[in-house]
């Protein structure tokens, strides 16, 4: 089984109606936004999400003129209470397993699930399965 989640990057200006016109695409091909994030970087953005159908999602926007890509990314899921995110952070800091960046959210259950990308993707999932840290796949992404 594969521990790793494909994440959808995409640069888009800094302007209103961008989102907007991100999610109206991923709409019109019936696809399902899990997780975003937005980083600012001057005129332009990079949006960062998790969907249901990552090569759909690649197609639509690409072929909507959006320059798009695709990313491995680790899903992790935790309990919603405090300190969760420390045990991760511990356990990949303990083995010099660098976070580039990540975010998360929160399901209606006593669930939290982490988007991450890190440094040495393999070496994390061994290190995260080894502390019996929970790791989602693309499976998991279409039920949450």
């Amino acid at each position: 089984m594969d521990k790793t989640i494909k994440q959808i990057s995409l640069f888009s200006e800094n302007r209103p109606g961008r989102l907007a016109k991100t999610a109206e695409k991923l709409k019109s091909a019936d696809v399902n936004i899990r997780a975003f994030t937005i980083a600012e970087a001057g005129d332009f953005g990079i949006i960062r999400m998790v969907v249901d159908n990552p090569s759909n999602a690649h197609k639509v926007l690409h072929d909507a003129g959006f320059t798009v890509s695709e990313t491995d990314v680790l899903g992790v899921e935790m309990e919603d209470v405090p300190g969760s995110l420390a045990k991760i952070a511990d356990v990949l800091g303990e083995h010099s397993i660098n976070i580039d960046y990540a975010y998360a959210f929160v399901t209606r259950t006593d669930k939290a699930f982490l988007i991450l990308r890190v440094d040495n993707i393999t070496n994390a999932i061994k290190v995260l399965d080894e502390a019996n840290i929970e790791l989602i796949d693309m499976d998991d992404i279409k039920l949450l």
